[in-house]
């Protein structure tokens, strides 16, 4: 259930991201005001909630329908954030466009207000710089689509306040996301960087000639990508080390493993071998276009976080 010390929540910005956002916020029971200048925005937004709604019913019992009621859209920011105990930006990743968004926020709401950020790799601290009171400011990176993928990153910038931090965590926990705590802000927070040193490895793979794009996926959704799931990098070598866990598993893999990491690839991404890439994604993707796979992965997605949360209990 919703932290009953923050009912209302300004979304500011409803493209993917936010809408997806609203969409967690009205199934978690929340009051919303959405804002976006973008023509056609609030029925992107409502039309984006309602084909996001029988996932999260599948998730947790939920209406029939969205209830609207609880829903506003307006055109001005400042409109969406009157009565907000909580504002979720989500505008378009240009840190010029963020940081003077935030400084308007910033001038319009109670100085105890957290101000979260979608931002997927921005720093908060370039973000906050303009902002009369930049401790409340801090990065709230979802992970798409966010009504679905429980992950959150809460980065502070250097002018954040721990009380910010701790607010944040306690929202996105009582909404039933899984937030995480980022201590120092690096370019793309954590789970991107992770995502990206896996992917350069992988594209390093296809411009080699070493496996397709097809099979190189596949070595990954049909391999450690199922263990993932369930576990991260460091407790799945743990259980590879069997009785003796991670102690057992240094002792064994830490030499080649370190020989591996001097062998990677740096590749750039030049237009043959970006062509090369789309190509092999054709292949991959068949006739399946991108709302086909967008569907399928969402009700793996459906199936496998209701695994999870029987499991936990």
């Amino acid at each position: 259930m919703a932290s009953a010390a923050i009912r209302r929540v300004a979304a500011i910005g409803a493209g993917t991201i936010g809408a997806s956002w609203v969409a967690v916020f009205l199934a978690r029971g929340l009051t919303v005001a959405a804002s976006d200048p973008a023509p056609g925005a609030e029925k992107f937004l409502r039309g984006f909630v309602a084909a996001a709604w029988p996932s999260l019913a599948r998730l947790a019992p939920l209406p029939d329908e969205p209830p609207w009621a609880a829903l506003s859209f307006h055109a001005e920011p400042e409109a969406a954030l009157a009565g907000a105990e909580f504002v979720q930006e989500s505008a378009p990743e240009r840190e010029d466009l963020k940081r003077v968004l935030l400084t308007r926020l910033d001038a319009a709401l109670d100085p105890s207000v957290v101000v979260a950020s979608s931002s997927s790799g921005l720093l908060m601290s370039r973000v906050q710089s303009a902002c009369r009171h930049p401790e409340r400011c801090l990065i709230g990176h979802p992970f798409n689509p966010p009504h679905l993928v429980p992950l959150v990153e809460i980065v502070g910038g250097d002018k954040t306040a721990p009380w910010a931090i701790e607010r944040a965590l306690r929202f996105y926990a009582a909404i039933d996301k899984a937030p995480i705590h980022i201590r120092r802000e690096v370019r793309g927070h954590v789970a991107n960087r992770l995502q990206a040193a896996l992917w350069r490895e992988a594209v390093h793979l296809v411009a080699e000639g070493v496996a397709s794009v097809a099979d190189i996926d596949t070595a990954i959704s049909a391999g450690p990508g199922l263990r993932w799931a369930l576990m991260g990098p460091h407790l799945t070598f743990h259980l590879a080390g069997g009785t003796g866990g991670i102690a057992h598993f240094l002792d064994q893999f830490a030499g080649p493993m370190a020989d591996w990491w001097q062998d990677l690839g740096d590749p750039v991404l030049t237009p043959e071998l970006r062509e090369r890439l789309a190509a092999g994604i054709a292949d991959e993707a068949a006739d399946r276009d991108i709302a086909q796979l967008e569907a399928r992965r969402d009700r793996f997605l459906v199936d496998l976080l209701a695994m999870k949360a029987k499991m936990d209990t």
